[in-house]
């Protein structure tokens, strides 16, 4: 039994973009954009990489010390960033489905609101890889 856990902001973002790059099944539409291989961690959180998809912005990777923060962002293409009555709240659904992760969640009271997803040790990585998941879903079931 290993009793030491990953927490190293950089290592754990190296494992969640290798999930999301190296992933085949459902989230084979996401992809990373504009990762820094150099990055170094900052208290506040280095940009280390975006998730994007079908070239739409999902979420900012940062690196902090000990921990990946996420910024699931709303959909950028909507005017004034609102969403269209069709579309899924997308920051609603993924604090609910961080949430329902076991995922710290924050709302970032910006405009377009985004929600914050800290991973907070590399056990936590298929965690955050649900919330990609539950994006998906809503989409393919209309929500």
């Amino acid at each position: 039994m290993v009793a030491d856990k990953l927490t190293s902001g950089v290592r754990i973002g190296q494992l969640l973009a290798s999930e999301i790059a190296g992933n085949e099944g459902r989230l084979r539409a996401f992809s990373l954009s504009d990762a820094d291989p150099e990055v170094e961690p900052t208290p506040d959180g280095a940009f280390a990489y975006d998730v994007v998809r079908d070239g739409a912005l999902v979420a900012e990777a940062y690196v902090q010390p000990d921990r990946l923060q996420l910024e699931f962002v709303a959909d950028r293409d909507a005017p004034d960033g609102e969403q269209a009555a069709d579309e899924p709240d997308a920051p609603a659904l993924v604090a609910a489905a961080a949430d329902d992760a076991g995922l710290r969640v924050r709302p970032k009271a910006v405009h377009p609101p985004r929600t914050l997803v800290f991973v907070e040790d590399g056990a936590q990585v298929k965690r955050a890889l649900s919330v990609f998941e539950a994006l998906v879903e809503s989409e393919k079931n209309g929500e």
